[in-house]
């Protein structure tokens, strides 16, 4: 038994028999940093909305500017996209050191392993799910947010342990510059500038050091840039406007929908059709002076405002447009609050995550933030949040609450 366990690793490929001139320390340190670099945008951007959603005292977030959301989100998003190429030419060039032999010499080696399997199966998983997020598929059967946001921590962690552990590989395969022909490291072997790897380890084209290793490398390195910005180009467009007609990948086309706006959940998605077309609607305002109901007429006869903001979606997708209706400082003042009253918002929808949102006084003081009943000049369409609806800068898509029912004003009863 134990010479036929001896035959089948005698079979097993070792590094150095990985010949192509990918497989470079130098090419595996160009494409981590870059990958990296992705991994701390998406970690920080990630964060920021994580953090729009589930406000901690000691670091709040305001009204301005009014376009960092949909610019962080954007990001995000297109980060995401970014990592597919970047991962998968950061598992290719390194995956002749999965057929190191012995499997672990140390507890060095094995926190490097153990945190290479932790990266890599994380990543994997935080790039498929955010994929599908992004067009929508929830094929999983777990609450993506808090998921993807607990996941992202692993990530980042495993980043920041294989990172600490490879540091002097990074610099070894960075400290050549721009030169990728001299002396490097393929499988865990040095080799000389222009030398030949030994017992079969020559690059597929001649020895290491030859004009056609150099190009190979080179190659493989600007191919993986022009697949990462092309990919990305083709999905930006649908946050970033100039890139909108080249967004072939985009899942989402924000000006598609009803008022020339995209819609994520309808009102027959929300089941509110009936509560929203009710002609006896009424806002129910809750103050520090007592509550009042208030028709959409009676919100129509107050001073009405416009305010040209973006509507972001945690899928990436923004589109600005011209909304109309009254400040919500003027409603926490007519119910009694202060005009940096916080505020607490209910839909109509009588289930689902986002049925409800806060407000913190720092919005709720803003000029622009507002009870909107109009889009465009026009009333509010259904989908849209008929008959009234939050709309704020600087705020997550979800939290800008549709079909608005009830505002209670600073902690109110």
């Amino acid at each position: 038994m134990v010479s036929a366990a001896r035959r089948i690793l005698d079979r097993v490929p070792r590094p150095e028999d990985f010949t192509s001139a990918v497989h470079d320390e130098r090419v595996v340190a160009r494409v981590g940093v870059w990958f990296g670099a992705a991994i701390v945008i998406l970690f920080v951007t990630g964060l920021v909305s994580h953090l729009h959603q589930n406000p901690v005292w000691w670091l709040p977030f305001g009204p301005e500017p009014a376009w960092a959301y949909r610019v962080t989100q954007g990001l995000h998003v297109a980060a995401g996209f970014a990592c597919v190429p970047l991962l998968l030419a950061k598992l290719y060039a390194v995956y002749p050191r999965l057929f190191v032999r012995p499997v672990v010499t140390g507890w060095r080696h094995g926190l490097e392993r153990a945190s290479v399997g932790l990266l890599v199966a994380a990543t994997v998983f935080q790039v498929v799910t955010g994929v599908l997020n992004v067009f929508q598929l929830y094929v999983f059967g777990f609450g993506f947010t808090r998921v993807h946001y607990a996941t992202s921590w692993i990530v980042f962690g495993a980043v920041l342990v294989h990172v600490g552990v490879q540091l002097p590989a990074v610099v070894r395969g960075l400290a050549s510059g721009g030169d990728l022909s001299g002396s490097g490291v393929r499988g865990g072997h040095a080799v000389p500038r222009g030398g030949t790897v030994p017992q079969g380890g020559a690059d597929d084209v001649g020895p290491r050091g030859s004009d056609e290793a150099q190009t190979t490398r080179r190659g493989f390195l600007g191919a993986v840039a022009v697949a990462t910005l092309t990919l990305t180009a083709l999905t930006l467009g649908q946050t970033w406007r100039p890139l909108r007609p080249v967004a072939l990948l985009a899942p989402r086309d924000p000006e598609a929908g009803p008022q020339g706006l995209a819609v994520n959940k309808t009102a027959r998605g929300a089941g509110v059709v009936e509560a929203a077309t009710d002609p006896g609607w009424a806002l129910e305002l809750v103050g520090p002076g007592g509550a009042v109901r208030l028709s959409r007429d009676d919100l129509l006869a107050l001073d009405q405002h416009e305010a040209v903001l973006p509507i972001a979606c945690v899928e990436g997708w923004s589109a600005t447009a011209r909304w109309g209706g009254v400040r919500v400082r003027d409603l926490a003042a007519l119910a009694g609050g202060r005009p940096d009253d916080p505020v607490h918002v209910q839909s109509l929808q009588a289930r689902g995550s986002y049925r409800e949102s806060d407000l913190p006084g720092a919005y709720v003081a803003h000029e622009d933030t507002l009870l909107a009943l109009r889009l465009d000049g026009e009333d509010l369409a259904l989908d849209h949040g008929f008959p009234a609806r939050i709309i704020a800068p600087n705020r997550p898509g979800v939290l800008q609450t549709k079909w608005v029912a009830r505002l209670v004003v600073g902690g109110a009863a």
